[in-house]
């Protein structure tokens, strides 16, 4: 993968995390809601939707895509300081380019329809913090190893 692909990846999957958090929803059921033209799009043109706010991107991917508000609040109840969606969508990024088999648009789908998007994202936990080969091999038994 080359550095500006990883920068795209990087971009996308802090998008999702802010979309996620905007609407309440897993960050699979964003990338759910996003279909495979929606999602290539947000790839390919990552590198100019980096200078538009967030806000106006993830309005306008919430529209496309008809994402409603959701159930699903890591936010409010967490006591404690609260990782930007920067912060968790690099940690998602470097998860799904350890992993990508050469289509990245389907290795993101992969990994945010697994279980440990939802631990990741889940800030009480504080898996969000654990080593990337933690959360690899993790990822690869199916379950968080002890």
């Amino acid at each position: 993968m080359s550095g500006k692909e990883e920068n795209d990846l990087f971009y996308v999957c802090s998008l999702i995390e802010h979309v996620g958090r905007k609407t309440k929803n897993r960050r699979g059921d964003v990338v759910a809601a996003m279909d495979d033209d929606c999602l290539g799009h947000q790839l390919d043109y990552a590198d100019m939707n980096h200078s538009l706010p967030f806000d106006r991107v993830s309005d306008e991917l919430i529209a496309e895509c008809g994402i409603r508000e959701g159930a699903f609040d890591t936010i409010s109840s967490c006591k404690y300081s609260i990782p930007t969606a920067t912060s968790i969508g690099k940690v998602y990024s470097t998860l799904i380019e350890e992993t990508d088999e050469g289509d990245t648009a389907q290795s993101l789908r992969k990994v945010f329809s697994s279980f440990i998007i939802d631990e990741i994202s889940d800030f009480a936990n504080g898996v969000y913090y654990q080593n990337p080969s933690y959360l690899l091999e993790s990822y690869k038994a199916g379950r968080l190893l002890q």
